[in-house]
């Protein structure tokens, strides 16, 4: 009995090294990172950078009347605009100055529509 576990053993040694071990290519070992890169680049950096090239056209188009609101949550509407700052009147008679690199957005322009739903 014990004569044919062994032999049994030793078949199955000799069956694993009579197959050698098939080692990957270079091109299956480099699919996998090219392909998390591939992902990585349009769900994440490709987005980002189409943001920030959206909020410096942004900030090189602000003129003086645009309603703004500042990352700070400020909203008012542009007095003047400088090389990086700009004058925000939050109310009347009331000036602030801001970092133009701290304005997030324009706020929404009231339209003909929502003036006839008011």
């Amino acid at each position: 009995m014990i004569q044919l576990f062994l032999n049994a053993a030793t078949a199955m040694a000799q069956a694993a090294d009579a197959t050698p071990a098939k080692t990957p290519s270079l091109v299956e070992m480099l699919a996998m990172p090219v392909g998390f890169l591939f992902i990585m680049y349009f769900l994440i950096i490709r987005p980002q950078q189409k943001k920030a090239k959206e909020h410096a056209d942004l900030l090189t188009n602000l003129k003086a009347g645009d309603e703004v609101v500042t990352s700070g949550g400020i909203i008012g509407k542009v007095r003047a605009v400088a090389e990086s700052f700009i004058t925000i009147e939050v109310a009347n008679n009331t000036a602030i100055k801001v970092m133009k690199t701290n304005v997030s957005g324009l706020t929404k322009q009231p339209t003909a529509k929502d003036a006839v739903k008011a």
